[in-house]
């Protein structure tokens, strides 16, 4: 299998933004290129067409690739739900649930076949594998039961890059000390070295260049400057990065920063709105008065409903709601917005039953069946006849509390109304789909309801959708990495 391996020295290295832009970069030359994590911890997650979950980040290194994500691409994703225990998706279905302490023994060698054959797959239909890493390859405490690194590398024998965020302090240490980790057979696959996140002149940096590829006998094939671009990001870590967008917008909209937030890459399409000014806003911070709030999915809808109820968030959430202001809920954030929720079997809480904050008249019992797929539907609000794509995941069935009862008051947002509720004035919506704000028409529509709020001019709704915009960036982004990056004597 010809393959390339990306690791850094510490999270939050830059490997995803390498990952991807080097699939693109290679995409452009005509090589048919896939990504590959083996194993990723995340809540940002993506339904491929097969309905099964991968790590958002790696659909879009998919797409940097010019191809479709599949559940090859990440076999084993773990989705943190607190006290210490993940749910496991093993090539794109839920397997369970399990505590940090019992993976290794419960899950370590399925979790490696499932790895040989997804490699096995994806090289009979691309001609380079781009590999992505986990944290740091030299975990010693954790090199035993590491599935995403140097095992990775050393099963399929590949050039591997090593990279280093020189934003942090210390990279010639961390690099140094990170190969002195290694085992020989390890150290001798990294083939090059990439500075990532660079601020400042060339110049100043280049003795300390020279000094560490005659320390360590590897070159430097990168020094990647500082890139302004928000790219997916595949854990919370990025909402401490994330502060309120810069553009001074008409409409200010705050996301509520949840425990234990999913996807809240569903929110990148508003944050490419230049008249929206975005804020991710701790639940015990004061509310204010912005032009929208949303409720974001959730990994433990009940446990962050909890946190809501005891910090005050959800009484200000209802008063903001009675005084008229718009919330909306996506996936677990739906159905919050319920009359109550259920949890017989504990799946997710101790809590078998928990009050909602009583804005639809829906509830919702938390289930073992997990619904992931994706969908295409019709809108009937804000505008109606507007497609709309997205997925679904959620272990959860809300249904109307009294079925029987008129619906005056509500109305399905879409043709399917499994997927949501909005009410008459359109200021408390619902929904169980996640990519609702990539599709462009629809997006403006509902933006364009707040304007109308706030006296505005509507914009126009004949946009492209959030993916042709996402296609430029990944161009730029490559564009903007191939120039200080040089993999020519690797590739060969």
């Amino acid at each position: 299998m010809k393959s390339l391996m990306v690791v850094g020295t510490t999270s939050h290295a830059g490997k995803s933004l390498l990952t991807t832009a080097i699939c693109r970069i290679m995409s452009r030359r005509g090589w048919r290129v896939t990504p590959f994590k083996g194993q990723n911890m995340a809540l940002n997650a993506y339904v491929t067409a097969s309905g099964g979950e991968i790590g958002h980040a790696q659909a879009v290194q998919a797409w940097a690739a010019g191809t479709h994500p599949t559940v090859e691409m990440n076999p084993i994703l773990l989705k943190p739900q607190g006290d210490m225990t993940s749910q496991v998706i093993l090539k794109g279905k839920a397997v369970g649930k399990v505590g940090a302490a019992d993976y290794y023994q419960q899950y370590f060698d399925i979790g490696w076949q499932a790895i040989q054959e997804s490699l096995q797959q994806l090289s009979t239909e691309f001609d380079l594998i781009v590999c992505e890493g986990a944290g740091s390859p030299a975990e010693i405490n954790l090199k035993h039961r590491d599935l995403t690194n140097m095992r990775v590398a050393k099963y399929l024998n590949a050039p591997t890059l090593l990279v280093v965020d020189i934003e942090r302090g210390g990279a010639f240490a961390h690099v140094v000390g990170t190969l002195a980790l290694l085992e020989p057979d390890e150290r001798a696959l990294i083939r090059g070295i990439i500075i990532n996140k660079f601020r400042g002149m060339r110049s100043i940096l280049q003795p300390g260049i020279e000094w560490l590829e005659n320390y360590t006998g590897i070159p430097v094939v990168g020094v990647i400057p500082w890139l302004e671009q928000v790219f997916p990001a595949e854990d919370s870590l990025d909402l401490f990065e994330r502060k309120t967008s810069s553009s001074q917008g008409d409409l200010n909209i705050t996301v509520l920063r949840l425990p234990r937030i999913a996807n809240f890459t569903d929110f990148d399409p508003l944050e490419s709105e230049p008249t929206v000014s975005l804020k991710y806003l701790h639940p015990k911070q004061e509310l204010g008065h912005p032009d929208a709030v949303i409720i974001p999915g959730t990994k433990t809808t009940i446990a962050d409903l909890q946190v809501l109820q005891k910090t005050g968030m959800a009484e200000a959430i209802k008063n903001y709601a009675a005084s008229g202001g718009t919330v909306l809920g996506i996936c677990g954030g739906y159905q919050m917005m319920g009359q109550y929720l259920t949890d017989p079997d504990r799946l997710e809480s101790e809590y078998t039953k928990c009050e909602g904050l009583g804005l639809l008249p829906i509830k919702t019992m938390i289930t073992d069946y997990k619904v992931a797929k994706q969908r295409q539907v019709t809108s009937n609000f804000p505008q109606s006849g507007l497609p709309v794509a997205g997925y679904e995941i959620h272990q959860g069935r809300s249904r109307l509390i009294d079925p029987d009862a008129g619906t005056s008051d509500y109305q399905p947002l879409f043709d399917d109304s499994s997927l949501g509720l909005v009410d008459k004035d359109q200021l408390v919506w619902g929904s169980y789909m996640h990519g609702l704000f990539d599709n462009g028409a629809w997006r403006r529509a509902w933006l364009n309801r707040l304007r109308q709020q706030r006296g505005l001019k509507s914009l126009p709704t004949g946009i492209p959708n959030y993916r042709e915009q996402r296609e430029s960036m990944l161009d730029a982004l490559a564009t903007s990495i191939e120039a200080h990056l040089n993999l020519n004597d690797i590739l060969k």
